[in-house]
């Protein structure tokens, strides 16, 4: 697990809100949850929830830095509606029962206004019912398998059309006709390949085997060695966390090669290459939104104060990027609501944009999904990322794949 370099600043502070100042006092749909946010002070509280231990804390622990420094800027801008911002952290623990109870005290304890976090779909899923009973907003920054949404949940990552469908599409314009399935054994995985397959049996696209992992995984000699035999044209990788560490070291000891055999991942960014080992991926694919090599002013700013705050030699990465820019779009919609209150939020939404290192990025109000460039990208022996191929144009979010007769009666 590497270094936690958040601050100990920013851990749990007392919260004083018992008889204490005003109250926004909105209910949601299907809520009758009073909200105990207290906007009396100068000060706002949030929450930032990510997994700073555990298998996931590979991944996890600069999306919350990267959570940390979109405050830090806001603040030192003057903060939203003028107060600034109170981060209350806390240790999602790679345990989607944990994410649950933490995200629980976070609403109801320690009376935050959003809450900012999640990376895998089992996480998400552990609490979103506690949103949506409990009224209050959860700004989730990982792209994941679709087929779902939420009035209390702002998706900042990319939906199923915005980087597995183009993925699959810059693939079958490559000539690939067959896939090797690889992933965690948990939802997102096993949701995303249903869609791939869908996608295979429409387009032509022979599935040689699918094979799946538990997190935390670091036994990959068989499933590595039914890949070899298999000789698809491509793998296709939705393993998350440290697991990809075991399962690349195996491939590359296989003598499988990029150039032979490519894997395509979904969720090894800039931060996971250096765990991996550069001269394991060297070469291989991966497709995202956002990668630190992006050529915009706003990626060069993003980079610049990222590294100043948390080293010259972290990379930036997609999670990173799109929890960046929750915090950003949080605050753009408060303000456009003049409002904290989750009623107000909701209903100010659609159509609230930022220029978000990746580009602009809008919210649309009907799914609270975000538009999205789709990059594919190939790892460098620097250990970064660069787009070999780009969607042109921010992709409208579909989680529900409603624009593709092939997706018909997913679930």
């Amino acid at each position: 697990m590497k270094a936690i370099t958040i601050p100990t600043a920013l851990a749990l502070s007392a919260v004083m809100v018992a008889g204490c100042g005003s109250r926004d006092s909105d209910t949601a749909s299907g809520s009758n949850a009073k909200s105990c946010v207290d906007t009396s002070k100068d000060t706002i509280k949030i929450g930032s929830l990510h997994s700073l231990t555990g298998t996931m804390a590979i991944s996890e622990v600069t999306v919350a830095n990267a959570t940390k420094l979109a405050v830090d800027q806001i603040n030192a801008a003057g903060g939203v509606m003028g107060k600034k911002l109170e981060v209350v952290l806390e240790d999602g623990a790679s345990d989607p029962k944990t994410f649950a109870e933490k995200a629980e005290k976070l609403i109801s304890s320690d009376c935050v206004a959003a809450v900012f976090g999640g990376w895998t779909s089992a996480s998400r899923k552990a609490m979103k019912p506690k949103f949506e009973s409990l009224n209050s907003l959860l700004y989730y920054p990982v792209q994941y398998e679709g087929l779902e949404d939420s009035k209390n949940i702002f998706y900042t990552g990319a939906t199923t059309n915005q980087q597995i469908i183009p993925a699959l599409d810059y693939l079958v314009q490559k000539g690939v006709t067959s896939l090797y399935l690889v992933g965690s054994d948990y939802v997102f995985p096993q949701t995303a390949n249903r869609e791939i397959k869908a996608y295979a049996k429409a387009h032509g696209i022979e599935i040689k085997g699918e094979d799946y992992a538990p997190l935390g995984s670091t036994d990959f000699s068989t499933i590595v060695n039914k890949v070899r035999t298999a000789k698809a044209g491509a793998v296709f990788n939705t393993l998350n966390g440290d697991s990809n560490v075991a399962f690349f070291r195996e491939y590359a000891n296989a003598g499988l090669k990029a150039a032979d055999m490519p894997v395509v991942s979904v969720s090894i960014a800039e931060e996971e290459v250096g765990g991996v080992g550069v001269q394991n991926v060297a070469g291989q694919l991966t497709a995202w939104n956002y990668y630190q090599t992006v050529d915009t002013p706003q990626n060069k700013a993003f980079v610049t104060a990222y590294k100043a705050a948390f080293g010259a030699n972290k990379p930036t990465s997609d999670p990173m990027e799109a929890a960046y820019t929750s915090v950003y779009l949080w605050k753009a919609t408060v303000e456009k609501a003049k409002s904290f209150a989750v009623a107000d939020i909701q209903q100010a939404a659609d159509g609230v944009s930022f220029d978000a290192p990746e580009g602009t990025v809008t919210i649309d109000g009907s799914n609270h999904h975000i538009t999205k460039t789709a990059r594919i990208g190939e790892i460098h022996p620097d250990g970064l990322i660069y787009t070999v191929w780009d969607s042109g144009k921010a992709i409208q979010p579909d989680p529900y794949l409603k624009n593709y007769d092939w997706a018909k009666g997913l679930k």
